[in-house]
């Protein structure tokens, strides 16, 4: 029983929406008040949480937001940052940085690597224009939209996956997860950071059209097709005057 609990707190932990974990952690307290070791032995689904969110978090004195998630992860729970040249510790639970210390890698395309740098401006544009299409986060939802690409110097392609996670909880408790594996797109003429941002707004762009397709169909159809238009009788029901029938004569449809 013990370990099935245990699986089932690090299953929560992890299926946690964006941005909700400290209410899931809350909400699992209070249910295993009784065994609090549950939480504390559940230190990798923390880990995997935060990896596969690609959460974000400033550093000790710094005002920019570095990636926490696998591709920059050095094992022991430190991350490094290539544009602050620095690696750090990061407490999963609370989702704190520390430790920073000196750090720089050596990339056999450099050039490349720091045009790609150079040109952050231009992917966060594209980042945000996408995520601006989408409704701007609320009271009652919650969502994030995760992208990430691979590059191939030698054979020029660019591959990715783009994941979705909207959660929408007032009048009702709706939560959406999708993804896309983007297959290797080769690039054609000369390899810079330019061209390669314009493939992935394109990329991004697309996923999006083809969303807001499925959104549109959704509505449309599947959801209008589980409402019914009218009551057995064909009639409507004149709620305003339901308080006025009298059951045995009055009522305009079969009890």
């Amino acid at each position: 029983m013990a370990t099935g609990n245990a699986a089932a707190v690090s299953a929560f932990i992890e299926g946690a929406p964006p941005g909700e974990l400290s209410d899931v952690v809350t909400d699992i307290k209070a249910l295993t008040a009784d065994d609090p070791s549950l939480l504390q032995s559940a230190q990798a689904a923390y880990r995997r949480y935060n990896e596969e969110q690609l959460v974000t978090v400033k550093l000790p004195g710094g005002s920019v937001d570095v990636l926490v998630s696998s591709h920059n992860s050095l094992g022991g729970d430190r991350y490094y940052d290539v544009e602050s040249s620095s690696s750090f510790t990061f407490d999963h639970n609370a989702q704190k940085a520390s430790s920073v210390q000196s750090y720089t890698v050596a990339y056999e395309h450099g050039e490349l690597f720091e045009q790609i740098l150079a040109f952050e401006f231009l992917v966060l544009r594209v980042f945000s224009s996408t995520i601006s299409m989408m409704d701007p986060l609320k009271a009652n939802r919650n969502g994030r939209w995760r992208s990430t690409y691979f590059f191939n110097p030698s054979s020029c392609t660019l591959s990715g996956t783009i994941k979705v996670d909207v959660h929408y909880y007032e009048d009702g408790n709706v939560r959406l997860t999708t993804s896309k594996s983007v297959p290797g797109t080769s690039i054609s003429g000369s390899i810079t950071a330019p061209e390669i941002m314009k493939q992935i707004a394109r990329m991004e762009k697309q996923y999006q059209e083809d969303l807001n397709k499925g959104f549109t169909a959704l509505s449309e159809g599947t959801f209008k097709g589980l409402r019914r238009q009218l009551p057995v009788t064909r009639q409507k029901v004149e709620w305003e005057k339901v308080g006025g029938y009298r059951v045995s004569t009055s009522t305009p449809w079969p009890l």
